[in-house]
């Protein structure tokens, strides 16, 4: 394979890249993947936007469910998933799509209320010492 098709090489991809294409070939979503491993949403969200990295034990399990290699997923050599222009496009399950946009909605909109609440924290701590 020559460097300007290898889409999921280490020059081209990220391991989070490599993860989340290969969850997606496998046809699950991140809420169904975490379960399986047995890791909260958030910690495979976080490998799928290479915030951290799975330790061995979980990087064996994913490349076991997701039926790639170890390697593959580390620097993109070895067995993996075709490159996107090599593959047919996989049929969307729009239930399933739906149902993970109404999910990250209800996150972001978790987060932005936790956000907002810390912002009033920090503005009441902020007046305390300008006037203390």
């Amino acid at each position: 394979m020559d460097t300007e098709t290898d889409w999921y090489g280490p020059d081209a991809a990220t391991f989070g890249d490599r993860l989340a294409a290969a969850r997606e070939r496998a046809d699950m979503t991140q809420g169904m993947l975490a379960k399986r491993l047995g890791v909260k949403l958030a910690t495979l969200r976080a490998w799928e936007d290479d915030h951290s990295e799975p330790r061995a034990n979980r990087l064996s399990m994913l490349a076991g469910l997701l039926n790639v290699s170890m390697m593959w997923l580390i620097n993109g050599e070895g067995e993996g998933i075709e490159s996107p222009e090599d593959s047919t496009p996989t049929p969307v399950n729009l239930a399933e799509a739906l149902s993970e946009i109404r999910k990250l909605r209800a996150d972001m909109l978790a987060s932005a209320e936790a956000m907002g609440r810390l912002e009033k924290r920090l503005r009441l701590m902020r007046d305390v010492t300008d006037n203390g």
